[in-house]
């Protein structure tokens, strides 16, 4: 389908974007790489008035040493969140997820501020921030404050980013050498995940995430417990879906993606445990 008119307007730095969100309101969005929300302009899901074009904002691109953590800019794009050293050796789960995301054509275009500021359960880094304990930076007119990454995610494609605010910067905190997973089902490759489980070791923080297993990115808080509590893999496996409601579609029924978070969550502690 063909997107409802719109205006365009191109921001040359974060404080001019600002000032434009703050010009147009709620009627405005952001656009940056385009790989979330142009999908939803052609299916008449969202149908802003004015688009307001980031991607061309050199100084929200950059990946950076923050001493406990990296600094990753909103602008960043996946391409680059894949192939970078520091990444790889600093929080090596987030350049490996980065690489599954789409194809290499999405992944030099797409950028990892929009992929979190979307917040698709569906997708990948946002399970994966979440797992770690990320922080996201947010700037508003107000100034800047920083969202933890599990408040962040507020409902179906709904996160605690303002209507006149953008997302700038992803902190993701050092592993220190912890072991890490990201397995996925799904049915062709490129595809979204049916189910997803971002893991981490207890030197990281011992998180689990889950994809598409309820309206937002979500902690797997039983299997969590579980496991801090001496759990073997394949009994805090046990757990993944408890309290959770996850969705029934074309591809799967809910029971089948508790099923799935059950197996791919042992395989993912397992490769944990491991590492």
């Amino acid at each position: 389908m063909i997107p409802a008119a719109f205006d365009y307007a191109r921001a040359a730095s974060a404080d001019e974007a600002l000032s434009l969100l703050a010009e147009y309101g709620e009627d405005a969005k952001i656009l940056a790489g385009g790989h979330s929300l142009l999908p939803l302009m052609k299916l008449r899901l969202a149908a802003p008035s004015v688009l307001i074009d980031v991607g061309r904002v050199a100084d929200l691109a950059y990946i950076r040493d923050g001493g406990d953590h990296v600094a990753v800019g909103a602008l960043t794009r996946h391409h680059d969140v894949a192939t970078s050293a520091l990444l790889g050796a600093e929080v090596p789960l987030i350049p490996f997820v980065a690489g599954l995301v789409g194809d290499p054509q999405v992944r030099h275009r797409g950028t990892i501020g929009g992929s979190i500021a979307h917040g698709d359960p569906a997708s990948d880094l946002p399970a994966a921030v979440l797992a770690l304990g990320a922080s996201l930076v947010v700037r508003g007119p107000a100034g800047e404050r920083v969202v933890p990454a599990g408040e962040f995610f507020k409902g179906f494609l709904e996160t605690a980013i303002g209507a006149d605010e953008l997302l700038i910067e992803i902190r993701l905190p050092k592993m220190d050498g912890a072991g890490w997973s990201y397995q996925k089902f799904n049915r062709r490759a490129q595809d979204w995940a049916i189910v997803g489980v971002a893991a981490v070791g207890a030197a990281a923080g011992g998180g689990v995430a889950l994809v598409n297993m309820a309206s937002t990115p979500v902690r797997a808080s039983a299997v969590e417990a579980a496991r801090a509590a001496g759990a073997s893999a394949a009994d805090a496996a046990g757990e993944a879906s408890a309290g959770l409601d996850p969705p029934g579609d074309l591809n799967a029924s809910p029971e089948f993606r508790r099923h799935l978070a059950s197996v791919l969550v042992r395989r993912a502690l397992e490769e944990v445990d491991a590492r």
